[in-house]
């Protein structure tokens, strides 16, 4: 990797920020952000992220290409837990390592977010067509996690026969998938012109309101460092480690499916992120029993901070040198 990317990446002021507050709670400032604005700042970045790429999915439209590129990022969606289960459930309980398998076969909208910040930065564009791909990767992790831990814990019979159901009908209808979704169908039908009528809002600010949601992310991720203790030396390695190989795959694939550079490095983050919200949020009601002690620590406070300031410039670094 050129060491001056990662330099750049650290001067980026979204990421800075992100510093800002991991130092805050280190000198144990009293900073913060007062609800309900993080969850208004999640809202307005996902709403600017899903109407700008269903503008520009006006221009692409629904080729063979962009069919194939949706396709194989559901179909990641789905192996990546599968294989990570059974690595998991080695070390962690068949509850955690479900809980696990689908926090990292899920995706994580912020550092999606952040990866367009990086190649709007770098002058690069990517296609609509990966902000669908990110709303799909959504819910297959979650859905295979769930199945799995339902056939290695036959024993607990107090589980609905539905829950399955439920959770798939909880996993397309959770919040963050519903905006992101209507947004990009929104764009879509609105194209360019309706875009330009919103860009003040959704393009001139976004910068400004993504450093202040980082600020905040920051301040969690730091609170979050105190529980991973508990967890041991086997989930700092995993938490880095394992998004790196999924890197690897996601990028293998770019090559030989031929995506341009900023498609193929928004497919890496994708196939390279773990979730933190909507996981967190299913397993409660279909994995009561794990613990999110384990997983939310993992996927906040290891592997989010490791894509954000170190993994987006390598794995753009990368894609430059292969593809």
């Amino acid at each position: 990797m050129n060491p001056l990317d990662l330099f750049q990446n650290f001067l980026n002021p979204p990421v800075l920020f992100f510093f800002l507050g991991l130092l805050a709670i280190a000198v144990k400032s009293n900073l913060e952000i007062p609800q309900p604005l993080p969850k208004f700042f999640s809202l307005y970045l996902l709403f600017a992220i899903g109407i700008k790429g269903g503008a520009e999915l006006t221009k692409s439209g629904f080729d063979g290409y962009v069919l194939s590129v949706l396709g194989l990022a559901m179909l990641m969606s789905a192996l990546v837990p599968l294989y990570a289960f059974f690595i998991l459930k080695k070390k962690y309980s068949v509850h955690n390592a479900a809980a696990l398998a689908a926090t990292y076969g899920s995706v994580s909208a912020v550092t999606f977010i952040t990866a367009v910040a990086f190649l709007q930065s770098n002058h690069v564009e990517f296609g609509g067509h990966m902000v669908a791909a990110m709303a799909l990767m959504e819910s297959p992790a979650i859905i295979v996690a769930v199945v799995l831990h339902k056939m290695y814990h036959k024993d607990e019979e107090n589980q609905a026969e539905s829950s399955i159901g439920h959770t798939i009908k909880d996993a397309f209808t959770e919040g963050s998938i519903v905006l992101i979704l209507g947004s990009l169908v929104i764009g879509f039908v609105c194209g360019e012109k309706g875009y330009e009528a919103v860009k003040p809002f959704t393009g001139d600010i976004f910068k400004g309101v993504l450093c202040l949601f980082l600020l905040d992310m920051g301040l969690v991720a730091a609170r979050r460092l105190k529980e991973l203790r508990k967890t041991g030396i086997f989930s700092l390695f995993f938490a880095i480690l394992f998004p790196l190989f999924n890197a690897g795959i996601a990028i293998t694939i770019a090559k030989f499916t031929g995506m341009n550079h900023g498609d193929a490095l928004m497919f890496t983050v994708l196939c390279a992120s773990a979730s933190y919200i909507a996981v967190p949020a299913a397993m409660r009601v279909a994995v009561p029993q794990s613990s999110p002690g384990v997983y939310v620590p993992m996927s906040l406070a290891i592997t989010f901070p490791f894509n954000v300031i170190v993994g987006i410039p390598l794995y753009y670094s990368l894609i430059q040198h292969f593809i």
